[in-house]
Order: structure tokens, then sequence, then C-alpha cells
């Protein structure tokens, strides 16, 4: 298995290194007066027409690592005997700088970060020494200065049209491509982000100069003209349109202030690409074809999951009127600590879902999964009100769970630091430890927990740390430590006591409902790979058909070039079907093995008996002289200090992890604590502290 992994790896960073010299040449003169010309009789032939060289060049070698890559996922999963003894840090790593608005970066991120911003200077610079030493198009006889003005325009736009080409793997969920490189959909959304500023940046730079050129050339009208047979400006004038009303939409007062007008717009994604492509043509789709592919062949996925109803088995309400639900799952549904699950409660919103913390762990709880709510925006409120009236049911949709592929927490030390809600996913990973320990050859490491909270009852967040049924045998080898700051308290409120409890409410089981399942079923990942390629072979046969026996037999037989636009549009129509009986063809078929199954899964389902709202003393709110019910409990009590009216003092808690040999740090909260932690990190005055940081924020 391991050579089988390295020969892997090894095809998959030839063939990456191969498509990325292709667009480091593909600006050149070199490439385009003496290459192009030789490859064109061998890829633009009768079966893929002007789209063949980017067809085979830039499509093609992306497709095969993203198949290639769901072999070596699934290896991966199955750790060998060298594996479990070597030291991996997984995503773990050394800040180099932290700096807004870029926030943390790491030096990997600054070195891509770094050569991509070359590759896209090179590139401009490349088409501006053709467009002005070689070959200037002048068309419509301006002055010179004019036709450079011009051709300045155009070549940025190109620019633009590279950051397209990586512009939807950070946001594709169920990525193939990001496991990789150690990075998930959550973690690289700041890519997108980034992508999505500078494309927009440069086709906004383009629209302008073209306009200002139109004006002064009196052509102005040709904003609004749609050309059969070549780049019709109408469809990049309605893109850059609905491209600006995302773009706005989509900064940082939007997407936290105001986030449903930047949900809502963000949706308009479908009609920005079509008439992008439609202005770009098929030959530039094809050099940005793979991530699309990709991406949506994920939501097609996704949306197939998503038409399930998931069983809500129970909901609990905390004393800090935060929520925790608990779905039913299927006992092959694993994912790993900090995975996160998206929900959709069509009673709400018809089209909102939102991603929410798994807390629970695949391992120690086999047929539920449970997520944590916060009660801090319209919709999370309106979910909280909602479940504290009196229904007995509540109609739940879900997508997910996503998450990183592996999460390695193999160090001496373990140093959790969160803010609010930001220890939630801390609690998963402290219950993956638990479930480590029970292995005695394992080695479980110390585990430090700095949670900062604002008020004292917050504090039940803590509750959540061990499932319900533990023992104490099972939390034995656990050396759990807790460092809890109340910062807007100065003492213990006196109405902390047993007039704040924890209270659980159970739902009935209804007929659609069902658990929460893997979209393809066990061995997912193989799965998504026969998807990928099934549906990419596929479309390569239909446009070979197409061009071949229809368009190219219009251009021969009639003299004249078929529309420019169809082109487009049967690629992407050809590309959408390919996809859609693909994956629901495999979908279907696994649906039907595993219904067998899934009918099990269901019976335990209804056998759930139907049990009235109950309420349960919290440990943090009950008297000091009662009892807890539960010697678990009383241990996460026992194992935490609460300091009042302060704030954690990271630096020194950090340094004084100095006598571990290897510590990891993970935090996650407020952006200025994440930041602070990985300054100290990236200092250098600890050199065993091993940084990574978890975002939500989207």
């Amino acid at each position: 298995m391991g050579d089988m992994r390295n020969l892997l790896k090894m095809l998959m960073m030839v063939v990456f290194v191969g498509w990325m010299f292709v667009w480091v040449m593909i600006s050149t003169n070199l490439f385009k007066n003496k290459w192009t010309p030789k490859m064109t009789k061998y890829f633009n032939t009768t079966y893929f027409g002007p789209q063949g060289i980017n067809l085979v060049l830039l499509t093609v070698p992306m497709m095969f690592i993203a198949v290639l890559s769901c072999l070596y996922l699934h290896i991966q999963k199955k750790p060998t005997q060298t594996q479990s003894k070597s030291k991996i840090k997984g995503r773990m790593g050394r800040v180099m700088m932290v700096m807004n608005p870029l926030g943390i970066v790491t030096a990997t991120e600054f070195t891509f970060s770094i050569l991509f911003v070359a590759l896209l200077f090179w590139a401009l610079a490349n088409y501006l020494y053709i467009s002005y030493f070689v070959s200037l198009h002048n068309h419509d006889n301006a002055e010179l200065w004019m036709a450079k003005f011009r051709a300045f325009g155009l070549r940025i736009g190109y620019v633009g049209h590279y950051c397209w080409a990586f512009l939807f793997f950070p946001v594709t969920r169920a990525s193939t491509i990001l496991p990789l490189v150690g990075l998930t959909s959550e973690s690289s959304i700041k890519y997108h982000i980034w992508l999505g500023h500078i494309s927009n940046f440069t086709f906004l730079v383009h629209t302008v100069v073209f306009l200002i050129y139109w004006a002064m050339t009196n052509q102005l009208m040709d904003t609004f003209a749609w050309n059969p047979t070549y780049v019709p400006n109408l469809a990049g004038t309605i893109a850059m349109v609905i491209g600006i009303v995302m773009w706005v939409t989509s900064f940082p007062y939007y997407r936290r202030k105001k986030f449903e007008i930047f949900f809502y717009t963000h949706q308009m994604y479908g009609l920005y690409i079509i008439f992008y492509m439609i202005h770009v043509g098929d030959s530039w789709l094809c050099m940005i074809l793979p991530n699309m592919f990709l991406f949506f062949i994920d939501r097609y996925l996704r949306f197939l999951q998503s038409t399930k109803r998931s069983r809500l088995v129970s909901a609990r309400i905390l004393p800090s009127d935060n929520l925790e639900l608990t779905f039913s799952k299927t006992p092959g549904l694993q994912y790993t600590p900090t995975s996160i699950l998206f929900l959709h409660v069509p009673s709400l919103s018809k089209l909102q879902w939102h991603p929410f913390t798994i807390t629970s762990n695949s391992n120690l709880e086999k047929d539920t999964l449970s997520v944590v709510i916060r009660r801090q925006g319209t919709w999370t409120q309106k979910l909280y009100t909602h479940l504290s009236s009196s229904i007995d049911s509540l109609e739940v949709s879900t997508e997910g769970p996503y998450g990183p592929n592996s999460l390695d927490l193999r160090h001496d030390s373990l140093i959790l630091v969160s803010g609010g809600s930001g220890v939630t996913p801390f609690i998963s990973v402290i219950r993956e430890l638990i479930f480590q320990a029970q292995n005695q050859t394992t080695k479980i490491p110390d585990v430090l927990l700095v949670c900062a909270f604002k008020y004292y009852h917050d504090l039940a967040f803590l509750d959540l740390i061990f499932p319900p049924d533990i023992s104490v045998s099972d939390i034995s080898r656990l050396n759990l430590r807790i460092e809890a700051y109340i910062t807007q308290e100065d003492k213990k409120p006196e109405a902390a006591d047993d007039t704040r409890l924890l209270q659980t409410k159970w739902f009935k089981p209804q007929p659609l409902d069902t658990p929460i399942s893997p979209v393809l079923g066990p061995n997912n990942i193989l799965w998504l790979g026969v998807v990928i390629l099934s549906s990419f072979v596929m479309f390569l046969l239909l446009i070979a058909i197409v061009t071949r026996y229809y368009i190219y037999p219009i251009d021969r037989n009639t003299g004249k070039i078929y529309n420019f636009s169809y082109r487009v549009l049967w690629d992407m129509f050809l590309g959408c079907v390919c996809i859609f009986i693909s994956s629901s063809v495999v979908f279907l078929w696994r649906k039907k093995v595993n219904m067998e199954g899934d009918k099990e899964s269901k019976k335990q389902v209804q056998s759930v008996d139907f049990q009235t709202p109950t309420s349960s003393p919290g440990s943090w709110f009950c008297s000091h002289e009662r009892e807890l019910e539960s010697v678990p409990y009383q241990s996460i009590v026992q194992a935490t200090t609460v300091h009042f009216g302060s704030k954690p003092n990271l630096k020194k808690i950090l340094l004084e992890a100095k006598g571990y040999k290897d510590v990891g740090v993970m935090v996650c909260g407020p952006r200025n604590m994440r930041h602070d932690v990985a300054r100290i990190c990236s200092s250098g005055l600890a050199k065993n502290l091993h940084f990574e940081a978890i975002s939500f924020n989207w």
C-alpha cells in the first residue's frame, strides 16, 4: 500500500508540474507562434475543433489528477505500519506572518501566493509584449496609443481568466484536490475570496478600458453587440454587471452583518458563469473547465443528499441559551474531528443553509451525530424560538459532514485555545482522544483547554465535552486541564444556581426521516472517482460526436462559421448532462446496494420511544452542596479553574509549554485571538509549537 501511495503521489506531482508548465508558457510568443501551429494539426481535429489544444493540455491533466487523487486518498485512510510509527504533523505547521487583510499566512501559503502573483505578472507582461511588439490588432484604424490602450484592456482580461482556473477548487466541499495539500474547503475559503477579488478587479479594469476606448472611437454601442461569429460583447457586459453585484456584497460588512444579502446575491453565480463563458468562448472554457467540472459534480451530489429528510432525535437547550441538536446516522458514516455539517430548515428559510460544528465522534457515537448552534443571528434566533415551542417534530435536511481527510493529534502536549463558541470543535477533538485512549498502546498527549467566555453561564459548553454515556474507565487515561476565563463578570453571579437547567427535548420519528449517511455509501471517495471518470469520459465522447457530426458539417458544407455562442453552450449543456447522468446512476446504484443497511437503521430510528421534554441540571449550575449525577462530569469541574474578570495571557500560557518536545497548538475563536496565537507561535520564542487555526468565517 505504501509503495502504491508513493507511486500515485509521484505520478500526480509530475502531471501537475507539467500542467503548471503549460500555464507558464501559454502566454509566451514561443507558445503562440511556434508551438501552437504544430499542435493544431494533432489536437484541433474535426472531433474537437478549436478547443482541442486547451482541452488536451489544460483540461485532461487536472481531471486525471482528480481521478488518481480518489484512489490515493482511499489508500491513505488505511495507515500502514510505517505510518503509524512516524510523526506526521498533518496540517499543523510554522506561521510565517500575520497581517491584515491576508490574516494568518504560513510559509507554504506565502510561497504559493508569491508564485501565483508572479505568474499573473508574467502572463500580463508576455501578452503585452506580443500586442505591442509582435502583432498589434488595430482593426478600427485608431491612433497607435489607442490601439495599445485597447490591447492593455484585452490582455488584463486574459489575466483575470487565470484566476478562474483555480476559483472553484476552494468551494468544492467534497474536494479530491484540496486534501492532497492538507486543506479543506472550510480552511481554504480565503483563497476563493482572494481569487475573486483579483479576477473581479481585472475584469472591471478590462470593462472600463473598453468602454473608454469605444467612447473615444465612437463605438459605444458595441457594448451591446452580439456577434454570432466572434466574442459577444453584450454577454460580457451582463456578466460584469452580475459580477459587480456579487463582488460588492461579498465584502466583510455584508458577509458578517448582512449575511442574507451576501447569500442571495451569491446564488447568481450560475448566471455569471453562463454569460462569462458565452463571452470568452469554448477554447477559453477548456482552460478553466477542471475546477468548474469538479465543483458542479460536488454541487449536484450535495443536492442529491439534501433531498432526504434527516432524522432529528433530540435538542438540548443549554443554560446559555445555545442548542445541541442530535441526529441519527448510519454506523458507516465516518468523519474526522473539527468537521462541520450544513443544516437546512424549510420552515425557517426555503434557501438558506448554515454550517455548524460537529461535537460528536463517529468512533464513540456510532448511531448519532451532534452539532452545537450558538444563538447569535436571525436564522439561529428563529430556530431557537421554534425549538423552544411545543413542537414534537421538525423537518431538517443536511449536507455533509465536511472536514479534513485526517487530523494528526500525535503530540506530547496539545493546547486548545478557544473564544466563545469556538470551543465546540475542540469537543470533538477531546472525544477523539478519549477514543484513542481505549487502545492502551496509544500515547495520549496532555491536553490544556484554554477557553474564554463572556459570561458565566457560557461554561455550560463544557458540559458537552464528554458523550452522555461515557464511563469513568473511558476517561481514565485522559490528562485534561481546563483554564476558563470569564471576561465580562468579576465573580460568579448569584443567580447561577439550580434555576438554570439543561433542557432536553425529544422528537417523534416521521415516516420520511432517514439517518444521515454518506452520499455514495461506504468507500465514498472511490465512488466519487467513478463519478468523475465516467462523467468526464462521457463528456469527451459527446463533444467529439457533436463536433464531428453536427458542427463540422455546417462549417464545411455551408462555408459559414458555426455560431460562436452555440459552441460554448454545447459544452456547458453536455457537461451538465454528463454530470447529471453519471452522478445519478452511481448515487441510485449505491442507494440500492445499501438499502438493507438503511432499512435496519431506520427500524432502529423508528423504535426510539418519544419522550416528553425533560430538564436536567448542568454541572456548572448545581449547588456546591448538591452531588452531581455523573462522576465523569465531576471530573470536568475538578479539572477546571475559572478566572473571573480577565482574559487569558496567551503568551505566558504557550511559553510555559517549553517542557514538552512537541506541542500542538490549535485555536478557534475571534480573529484577534487567532492572530495573537499565530504571532506567538511564529515569534521563534518557542520552537516546539506547531500551529493550526480553525476558522468558520464564510
